[in-house]
C-alpha cells in the first residue's frame, strides 16, 4: 500500500473542501473509491476529471491499472474554461 498526497483543482477543490490530502492507496482506482466514498459532490465532479500522477497524465488507461508509488503525488484536474 503506497501513502503520498493528492491535491484537487477549481472544482475539485471546493466538492473535497480541502485543497490537498494525505492517501493510502495501491491503483488510482483504488485512490477515487476511497476519496470519493461519502462524498456525493466529489464523487460527481472526479468523472469528469483529468489526473496526473507524479506529472505523468493518466490519459485513458484505466484508473485500476495505475499502479500508485510510496510517495507519488496525485492531482485531479477538472475540465478548464477559458481560452
Amino acid at each position: 500500500m503506497a501513502t503520498g498526497k493528492v491535491r484537487y483543482w477549481a472544482a475539485a477543490k471546493e466538492a473535497a473542501g480541502v485543497a490537498e490530502e494525505a492517501f493510502e492507496a495501491v491503483t488510482l482506482g483504488d485512490l477515487m473509491t476511497k476519496i470519493t466514498r461519502d462524498r456525493a459532490e466529489l464523487a460527481r465532479v472526479v468523472r469528469r476529471c483529468s489526473f496526473l500522477v507524479d506529472g505523468a497524465p493518466v490519459g485513458k488507461r484505466a484508473h485500476d491499472e495505475v499502479t500508485l508509488a510510496d510517495g507519488a503525488t496525485v492531482e485531479v484536474l477538472p475540465p478548464f474554461a477559458g481560452g
